[in-house]
């Protein structure tokens, strides 16, 4: 687990802009588990995040000075990877325009941003449900996972989550739709799985690895998916721990494929209107849970492992006039 002193908090002066660049500055920024892997200096499908650059976060900002920018003006908002900082100068590259006339600033950090997109793209995409399906998802009260299981009972599926606590689970159930939960820190996961799910398995959508995912192989039936989305569970250990149960997928002729939401970025338009349309007609729902202030950065980043969260984790980084 990172400490504290991997972090430096620093004041500097407002970044100037070169002619084409824009200033930013940001209100919210995401927290995400990804940010745990981008520390790794190992081979991954980003560079990691160097030491002494600023650490690396979605944000979502106005834009407040512009030398001559061909495609974003003073007062724009836009939502892109800006870092966990309060401005930011840039020539535009990877930022995006949206609306927040509709939806507020934090739903594009949520069910419209980086999460929204990995949960529609890895569950329709990798996932390939259809009508009918048993769906398991673990960490079924985060970013990801509440929304994976809310499309997955849209498109008709029978849909079962785990979770830590039985506050979360109760709000999975309660208020997300799904068919039910089971919390994994006092739930035996075998028994709880063959209770609800006495079937088997279709798709598994994995946001925490370890012992859940072991268990879900056990589960599969013929021709299932395992969407690996992320490892939780295995981010801060010195050696990660594989399945298992690994034979199950032979057994099954089922397939475990990872899913990286950066590889559907030209698409991310297409999943916003739809997302959007379902949140409008009451079929999505999505919570953000905001903590306040830069200088809290490393107390709310440290909510992602120890899970006093629900929904997605968003920091305000913007000072209160």
């Amino acid at each position: 687990m990172p400490t504290q002193d991997c972090w430096e908090l620093e004041e500097t002066a407002i970044p100037s802009v070169s002619e084409g660049e824009i200033l930013i500055e940001n209100h919210y920024v995401s927290l995400d588990p990804a940010m745990r892997g981008w520390m790794n200096d190992a081979k991954s499908y980003i560079e990691p995040i160097g030491l002494g650059d600023v650490m690396r976060a979605g944000s979502i900002g106005k834009v407040i000075k512009s030398n001559g920018h061909p495609m974003f003006k003073v007062g724009d908002v836009l939502t892109g990877v800006g870092g966990v900082q309060q401005y930011v100068a840039t020539n535009g590259k990877g930022f995006f325009n949206v609306d927040t006339s509709v939806l507020p600033m934090t739903k594009y950090l949520a069910a419209l941003g980086m999460p929204g997109m990995t949960a529609y793209f890895g569950i329709l995409e990798v996932g390939k449900i259809k009508e009918g399906d048993v769906v398991f998802v673990s960490g079924a009260a985060g970013a990801v996972g509440s929304i994976v299981g809310q499309i997955a009972k849209i498109k008709g599926c029978t849909v079962v989550g785990t979770a830590g606590g039985k506050e979360k689970c109760d709000y999975v159930v309660n208020e997300l739709g799904f068919d039910a939960c089971f919390n994994y820190k006092e739930e035996n996961i075998y028994t709880a799985l063959k209770q609800h799910c006495p079937k088997g398995i279709d798709v598994y959508f994995d946001n925490v690895g370890g012992e859940i995912l072991d268990a879900a192989l056990a589960f599969l039936r013929k021709k299932a998916r395992v969407v690996i989305c992320g490892a939780i569970s295995q981010y801060n250990s010195t050696k990660v721990k594989g399945p298992d149960n690994y034979l199950s997928l032979l057994i099954n002729r089922a397939s475990m494929e990872g899913m990286i939401v950066f590889d559907y970025a030209d698409r991310y338009q297409e999943a916003g209107i739809q997302m959007g349309l379902w949140m409008m007609e009451g079929k999505l729902k999505t919570e953000e849970d905001v903590y306040n202030g830069i200088e809290n950065f490393y107390p709310t980043f440290q909510r992602l492992f120890t899970g006093e969260k629900r929904g997605k984790l968003v920091l305000k980084v913007k000072e209160d006039e």
